[in-house]
């Protein structure tokens, strides 16, 4: 059993692309203070938490109660990453304002949703919940929340991270980051056109 809650850990801990939220959260949050910083990880960390929870319990009846299928979501979330890239690439994502100075919003969207739960691990979590059985239940269970403490945790420690590369190297991997969710976003929406009219 210990086999397989890591085996399901380490899969969900590569869906989260931690290092890809990595790079938001600190592009985002490059004008706060370390105390603020690690409040918002906390908060992404529990909104990347109740998320995958909620996704993994009753994503499926949300979204057939909603009428969203899978591929709706897929263009849903890459017209919001597509969002988040523009402004990492053109430099004006960092926090600026003092409405979301404790992070409320950003650690919903874009850190939570859809950075790390994004249309792959919504559609690996909405297959492990299909699965019945208490002891599935309890694998994926703890399994989740090992792979997402581990991604809050790199949140927490991200100015210890971010000292090791530099502020050059900052922002070279800021805008790289928003380039490659740039394109990301654009795969992810002909992902959901493609899977709305398969014949094109």
């Amino acid at each position: 059993m210990v086999v397989d809650i890591f085996e399901i850990a380490v899969r969900i801990f590569i869906l989260l692309a931690p290092f890809f939220v990595l790079s938001v959260f600190v592009t985002l949050t490059e004008n706060l203070t370390i105390p603020q910083r690690r409040v918002i990880a906390i908060k992404s960390t529990l909104a990347i938490l109740v998320s995958a929870f909620i996704v993994y319990f009753v994503g499926e009846q949300i979204m057939d109660c909603l009428g969203i299928n899978l591929n709706a979501f897929r263009m849903g979330a890459g017209l919001v990453l597509l969002l988040s890239g523009l402004e990492m690439v053109r430099g004006a994502a960092s926090i600026r304002s003092s409405e979301d100075a404790d992070g409320s919003t950003i650690s919903v969207v874009p850190i939570a949703i859809p950075c790390a739960i994004g249309p792959g691990t919504v559609g690996a979590l909405l297959v492990m919940g299909k699965n019945p059985g208490l002891q599935n239940l309890l694998i994926d269970g703890f399994g989740i929340l090992i792979a997402v403490l581990v991604l809050g945790a790199i949140l927490y420690f991200s100015n210890a991270i971010e000292q090791l590369i530099r502020r050059k190297g900052l922002v070279v991997m800021s805008k790289l980051t928003g380039l490659f969710l740039v394109a990301l976003a654009v795969q992810i929406i002909v992902s959901g056109i493609q899977g709305f009219f398969p014949n094109l």
